[in-house]
């Protein structure tokens, strides 16, 4: 028998019961679960990750569904056991749902979500601010002020990078590659490659700048610039370009701060190898707010070392929550603890999607027709859509019809 975990409970006599694997930020999704007339169950194991074993526990004899975190392992074994206490959904308090074998949830007729659409600003933020504090060694310069080393101004004290007008290469130009590329492009002024399957037409677009509100008020009360590259060019600045590449190494070759935003699948484990690596610039940076395992993280610690001049930002890890022997002794290394998604909004928007996906599947709702366009479900002052955000499995489950205007909204339980 699977070992008693603590928990803390939310309506304890409501009719579905829900069980989160962790307490998260904020309480609306709470109140939203308990209004709709659910026991919530929270585990309060002082535990960074939970066993399988504690789930087990966790779920019992009856459950009508599960939000987890993307360090537990979801298969067989726990797909299994939900079903068998009645269970219907398990979301992911996060995007990404590696942790998940959807194909055991499939043969388990369980319903598997994600929380997309809230985290892309919040990610390239974190992403950008990487690329700065490597950029400027500003970690480094933290470590020595705070170690009373500093006696005074020196000419070459922890000299960085200017990226004011060199070049950003972004591999993976989706919704948080974009967003990131926006940023240093509007923030810097950095010229533009990047390399995707798919054509970024909005982020060439935006370079372009046909869109800028600098260039539209600038244009409306002069009639001279018919460009971004020309506002800025009679502002006296250099104007922006953006290229699209045709293979991955050119972004490499050229590109000053690289910045990953691929998926994780098979074609782009190890996307950064040591070949890849020897091909970059000596001074350049490289981020990498994605997934760990898109580095050959050895490879990185390997290439640090041999070029002191070379820095890397880095959010995820190729082991989390470890980090290969080596990397933390790197000086041109700034690492910090997956911490992406790591703004208030952001976080309580995730336990909101989480929470919805599952009330969602609980009470027959359908699913919504944009993942990624979730602003309804996020506003406090409204009651969210009958709907389910975002279920990846929908197709295999057979869950196909969308939300529409004229589905009812939610009610309080009496």
């Amino acid at each position: 028998m699977a070992k008693p975990v603590s928990i803390e409970v939310w309506n304890p006599s409501g009719k579905y019961r829900v069980v989160s694997t962790k307490p998260m930020p904020g309480t609306r999704w709470i109140r939203l679960l308990t209004d709709q007339d659910c026991r919530v169950e929270i585990c309060t194991e002082k535990k960074t990750i939970l066993s399988v074993e504690d789930i087990l526990s966790l779920i019992g004899n009856r459950c009508d569904g599960v939000i987890g975190q993307l360090t537990e392992d979801w298969g067989e074994v726990l797909f299994s056991a939900l079903r068998r206490a009645g269970g219907k959904a398990f979301s992911n308090m996060a995007v990404g749902y590696n942790n998940v074998v959807v194909g055991a949830a499939n043969k388990y007729g369980i319903a598997v979500g994600n929380t997309p659409g809230v985290l892309t600003e919040t990610t390239a933020e974190l992403a950008a601010s990487l690329s700065l504090a490597a950029s400027r060694r500003i970690v480094e310069a933290d470590q020595f002020m705070r170690a009373g080393l500093y006696d005074g101004w020196l000419p070459h004290l922890f000299v960085g990078n200017l990226l004011k007008g060199q070049t950003v290469g972004v591999i993976g130009a989706g919704r948080i590659g974009s967003a990131y590329a926006r940023m240093m492009i509007e923030g810097f002024k950095m010229n533009l490659i990047y390399y995707d399957l798919y054509q970024a037409t909005r982020l060439e677009k935006f370079v372009t700048g046909m869109s800028l509100l600098a260039f539209s008020i600038y244009n409306c009360i002069s009639g001279l610039v018919s460009s971004y590259g020309e506002f800025l060019k009679a502002n006296g600045e250099q104007p922006v370009t953006w290229k699209r590449a045709s293979s991955m190494e050119d972004v490499l070759r050229e590109a000053d701060v690289i910045s990953l935003h691929p998926v994780l699948d098979k074609t782009t484990y190890h996307l950064i190898n040591k070949e890849r690596l020897a091909i970059m610039k000596k001074e350049a940076i490289l981020v990498n707010a994605s997934r760990g395992p898109v580095i050959d993280e050895a490879a990185l610690v390997e290439h640090l070392k041999q070029n002191p001049m070379f820095r890397v930002g880095l959010d995820v890890f190729e082991d989390e929550p470890f980090m290969k022997p080596g990397l933390a002794d790197m000086k041109n290394a700034v690492v910090v603890p997956h911490i992406a998604s790591a703004s208030k909004w952001t976080r309580e928007g995730m336990a909101t999607l989480a929470a919805l996906n599952v009330l969602g599947k609980i009470k027959g709702y359908p699913i919504w027709s944009d993942p990624n366009r979730i602003e309804s479900f996020l506003d406090e002052n409204s009651v969210p859509p009958a709907a389910c955000p975002s279920i990846v499995n929908a197709k295999e489950l057979d869950d196909c019809i969308t939300y529409c205007s004229c589905i009812p909204q939610p009610q309080p339980a009496e």
